[in-house]
């Protein structure tokens, strides 16, 4: 009887190693094997792709819920930066408006978003991105900004608005890890 027992206790294990073992798992289909360690990894790794609803929405989620930064937050995507702007920081990042991005030569846009220029366009975002959270009051004092791709931006001071890199900041959103300043225009990076 003891044997009996035993026999259907290891058969009931492996029909349910097998069955787990089949089951389809979403997250999986979308992992790769790193060919030099034959390690599964996913692209959506770090901490950008944590979901957490209790604290205070970053830089990356202020621009992903804004109807109005639908291009630079394909443009994020697609330069594999999303955890760079997710950081502790504090960062502020000068985030042109799709109009901003509208006004670029007709087929920028489209040709930066491809595979082969994420490097190009991976320069010209982290173009956009300095250390620090300084109010437009604040930067006011500045003359240039050191940019997160070790390039430098003028900052000029018309009336009340502060431009940077050429870009006028028509509005601030705090965030918790720094601040974003809503531009009107595409600073492109000196070649």
């Amino acid at each position: 009887m003891k044997t009996i027992n035993q026999t259907f206790f290891w058969c009931i294990i492996l029909m349910g190693l097998a069955i787990m073992g089949c089951k389809s798992d979403p997250e999986a289909s979308a992992q790769a094997t790193d060919s030099g360690s034959g390690v599964e990894v996913s692209k959506e790794q770090g901490q950008a792709f944590i979901k957490d609803e209790a604290s205070e929405p970053n830089i990356l989620n202020i621009a992903a819920g804004s109807p109005d930064h639908t291009t630079l937050t394909a443009a994020v995507q697609a330069a594999d930066l999303e955890n760079a702007l997710v950081n502790a920081g504090p960062l502020m990042v000068f985030a042109p408006t799709n109009e901003a991005f509208d006004a670029l030569p007709a087929g920028t846009v489209e040709d930066l978003l491809k595979p082969e220029n994420k490097d190009a366009l991976a320069n010209i975002l982290k173009f956009h991105v300095t250390p620090g959270n300084y109010d437009k009051e604040f930067l006011k004092k500045f003359k240039k900004l050191g940019q997160a791709n070790d390039q430098s931006v003028p900052v000029e001071v018309k009336g009340d608005d502060v431009y940077v890199g050429g870009a006028k900041i028509v509005a601030s959103v705090p965030a918790s890890n720094g601040i974003i300043h809503v531009v009107d225009k595409v600073m492109l990076p000196p070649q």
